[in-house]
C-alpha cells in the first residue's frame, strides 16, 4: 500500500476508494465551527468511516471524543489510542460485556441502555471486574427503533442505574432521524426542535428527580445544523457529512463537499452510449444513493451489479475508452467505506497516505 504514496490518484489500482484530504478537513472544519459557535460539543460518528487516522484528525479539530455503532468499532478506535468513547448501542450477552468491561482498562467508554435486564447485567460484570461504567439512557424521541420514551420512563431508569456502585448515570441520547429527509428547512427546524425538546424535556425531569445527566447527545450530518443549535443539548454525533456523499447531499439535503470518490477503469465499451467500469455493488453501495460518475456528460443512467457498473449515456462518444479512468462520487459512505481494506488519502489529485480501514468486518 505504501508504494501508492506519490503516484496521481488516477494511476491507482482499480476500484480504489479515494478521500480527497482539503474537502474533508474543510468539512472536518465546518462541523467544529459550527459545534464550537452553538456552544456544544462534537462527538463524530466512526460507523461510516472505520479509519482511525480520520477520527484522530476529527479530534485534532476540536472533537471531544467519538461515537462508535459496535463494540468491536471501539476496540479498534482504543487501540489507536482514543479514550472518550460512546456506544451508541445496546451491548448485551455475556461475551461482548465481558469485551466491554475489558475495554475500560483502554478507554472512557460509555454505552447506552434502555432495559432493565441489560442494566443488571452491566452493573453485574462491572462490579465483579472492579470497574465502573459510564452509561447513558437510549430516548426514542421520534426514529421508533431502540430506546425508551421520553418523560417519566427516561426518569425511572436513570433512578435503576443508580442504585448500582459500579455504573455511572452519564446522560441521555437520541436520534431525530425522521426529519432527515425533510426538504423545507424552516420544517426541517421545526421538527428537530420538536424531537430534540423530548430529549432535553426529559433531562430536566431527571434533574429534578435528584438525577444529573452530564450528556445530552443527539444530531447526526442529516439534521445538521438545526441539532447544534437546540438548547439544552451538550454535544452532537454528526459523522458522515465529512464526506459529502450523494446520500447526504441529495436526499439529506446537505451540501458538504464531495470528498469520498471511487476510481474505476474503463474495461469495456459495447456501444458507443454504454460505459462499462470495474466496480459493482462489491465496491460501491447503491442502497441509499447510487454513486455519480464525475466529468462525463449525458449520463442517462447507472446500474450496478456485483462486479461491475453500466453508465448508460443520452448520445454516444468515443470517451472514455477501454483503460481510461472514471471517478465517481460515492452515493452512501456508511455502506462503502467497509467494503475497502484501504483508503487513498489524497491532496490535489497525488496520494499522500494509505489508511486502512480498521473497523472493517467489526460487526460484534
Amino acid at each position: 500500500m505504501s508504494s501508492a504514496v506519490g503516484l496521481p490518484k488516477t494511476t491507482l489500482d482499480t476500484p480504489a476508494l479515494v478521500v480527497d484530504l482539503d474537502a474533508m478537513a474543510a468539512n472536518i472544519d465546518r462541523i467544529a465551527r459550527t459545534c464550537r459557535e452553538n456552544g456544544v460539543a462534537w462527538r463524530p460518528h466512526t460507523k461510516g468511516q472505520k479509519t482511525p487516522e480520520i477520527a484522530h484528525a476529527e479530534i485534532g479539530a476540536g472533537a471531544i471524543g467519538i461515537t462508535c455503532a459496535k463494540l468491536g468499532e471501539a476496540e479498534v478506535m482504543a487501540g489507536a489510542g482514543i479514550r472518550d468513547i460512546l456506544i451508541a448501542n445496546q451491548i448485551v450477552g455475556r461475551s461482548k460485556i465481558d469485551r466491554l468491561v475489558a475495554l475500560l482498562d483502554r478507554a472512557d467508554a460509555i454505552v447506552a441502555v434502555d432495559g432493565l435486564q441489560n442494566i443488571s447485567e452491566l452493573a453485574e460484570a462491572a462490579s465483579a471486574g472492579k470497574k465502573q461504567l459510564r452509561i447513558v439512557i437510549e430516548v426514542n424521541i421520534g426514529m421508533n427503533r431502540a430506546g425508551v420514551e421520553p418523560g417519566s420512563a427516561v426518569v425511572a431508569l436513570a433512578a435503576a442505574i443508580a442504585r448500582y456502585p459500579a455504573l455511572q448515570f452519564s446522560g441521555l441520547m437520541g436520534w431525530e432521524s425522521h426529519a432527515t429527509t425533510i426538504p423545507d428547512p424552516s420544517k426541517k427546524r421545526a421538527t428537530v426542535a420538536q424531537a430534540i425538546g423530548l430529549l432535553t424535556a426529559s433531562a430536566a425531569a431527571c434533574r429534578a428527580a435528584g438525577h444529573s445527566p452530564s450528556i445530552v447527545s443527539c444530531g447526526g450530518s442529516g439534521t445538521f445544523p438545526y441539532c447544534a443549535e437546540q438548547p439544552g443539548v451538550t454535544e452532537i454525533q454528526a459523522g458522515g457529512a465529512i464526506f459529502g456523499d450523494e446520500h447526504y447531499r441529495t436526499h439529506h439535503h446537505v451540501e458538504f463537499r464531495r470528498a469520498l470518490t471511487m476510481m474505476t477503469t474503463v474495461i469495456s465499451r459495447p456501444t458507443s452510449t454504454r460505459i462499462i467500469v470495474d466496480a459493482g455493488r462489491k465496491a460501491m453501495s447503491g442502497d441509499a444513493a447510487m454513486p455519480l460518475p464525475i466529468g462525463i456528460p449525458g449520463v442517462q443512467s447507472v446500474k450496478l451489479s456485483a462486479e461491475h457498473a453500466t453508465i448508460e449515456l443520452t448520445a454516444g462518444c468515443v470517451t472514455p475508452a477501454v483503460g481510461d479512468r472514471v471517478e465517481f462520487a460515492v452515493g452512501y459512505s456508511d455502506t462503502t467505506v467497509h467494503l475497502h481494506e484501504e483508503i487513498y488519502a489524497a491532496r490535489g489529485g497525488g496520494v499522500e497516505e494509505v489508511w486502512r480501514v480498521s473497523g472493517r468486518g467489526k460487526l460484534k
